[in-house]
């Protein structure tokens, strides 16, 4: 599945770069409207009446920009760093944490100065040499989902590939995936799926392949020799949870080949959300089933320093216990990388 733009926005530096030279090129052939912007991170030109008709207006904007910053930021508890070659994403998932950063209008951005963002990354990997340092690629987008025009995934796992120090890891709900699997990755990128309950998918996951889609994605990945991994999550505690999920974890084990890996990482993550995101949720979708309700929940700081509202403890421990028993029975091979 592959998300269909309107417009392209290019930052007037990225023209100096290949890649934006290339995309410039690309996009001019297609029927797309193209608009310069003076930065990046200041997009004015996308249409909307309504907060959600921009929104939806967002969804369809590709900038093209240049990152200027010499900083990475950290990527707890996944990764060491972020390794910045995208932002937001295509897909309009109703809890996506990204509402809180990026609100209501949640365009998306790709950098064209690639080979400075390894530079860059190669910097951070001798600072913390002789250990290994992992980069995470999704921590702010599916970079996925603009592989097809940017490939700069591709060129990411390649240079990756040539760090004896460095690991690259990122995540997806897309499946096209297959440009990626002839990449010489040499075992030093590890390509998760993020998955959820069937209904879950269907109910708050609009604009993304089906977990039928996924999973099937996911064992040709496997079978180019990409170390896997699945990030399951947001994990909500509704009912018939543990029937759902439970209906994961079998649809899973059916996928032999995944499931006998000796390597196999899991991330769960339980559903939280921020006041900022709740407020922005309610105005983009005023019918939203999803379980906002502050007084069932527990207030806590996250890592960046803003609170958010998690499940209770008491219901994180049936959560976790549920899933515990689950992945013993049905991926008995695969390990808890961490629950949260």
């Amino acid at each position: 599945m592959v998300f269909e733009l309107k417009r392209v926005v290019f930052e007037p530096d990225a023209l100096k770069y290949p890649l934006g030279k290339k995309l410039y090129e690309r996009f001019k052939q297609e029927d797309v409207e193209i608009k310069m912007t003076g930065s990046h991170n200041r997009v004015t030109c996308i249409p909307g009446k309504t907060a959600r008709e921009s929104f939806m207006e967002s969804k369809r904007t590709l900038v093209v920009g240049v990152r200027r910053s010499r900083k990475f930021e950290p990527c707890k508890p996944s990764a060491h760093y972020q390794l910045p070659l995208a932002t937001s994403c295509p897909a309009v998932c109703e809890y996506c944490y990204l509402f809180t950063h990026f609100g209501r209008r949640p365009y998306l951005r790709v950098y064209v100065n690639l080979d400075e963002i390894f530079e860059l990354a190669r910097d951070y990997i001798n600072r913390r040499s002789p250990e290994v340092t992992v980069f995470e690629a999704a921590a702010t987008s599916d970079p996925v989902s603009v592989e097809k025009y940017t490939g700069s995934l591709a060129r990411a796992i390649e240079f990756m590939a040539g760090q004896a120090l460095g690991r690259l890891r990122f995540v997806t709900k897309f499946t096209d995936i297959d440009s990626l699997l002839n990449v010489d990755h040499r075992g030093k990128t590890r390509f998760r799926f993020s998955l959820n309950a069937e209904k879950i998918i269907k109910r708050f996951e609009h604009g993304t392949p089906d977990l039928a889609e996924r999973l099937a994605a996911a064992a040709r990945v496997s079978a180019a020799g990409y170390p896997l991994g699945f990030i399951i999550g947001p994990i909500f505690y509704l009912e018939g949870w543990q029937e759902q999920y439970r209906s994961l974890f079998a649809a899973l084990s059916r996928q032999g080949a995944i499931a006998d890996l000796e390597d196999l990482p899991l991330e769960l993550i339980t559903h939280r959300f921020t006041k900022r995101a709740k407020a922005t949720i309610k105005g983009l979708f005023p019918n939203t089933e999803l379980p906002l309700d502050e007084a069932e929940r527990t207030f806590k700081y996250g890592q960046f320093g803003y609170g958010k509202y998690v499940y209770p403890v008491e219901v994180k421990k049936e959560i976790e216990a549920a899933f515990k028993d689950m992945i013993g029975t049905y991926l008995p091979r695969a390990r808890i990388e961490y629950f949260v």
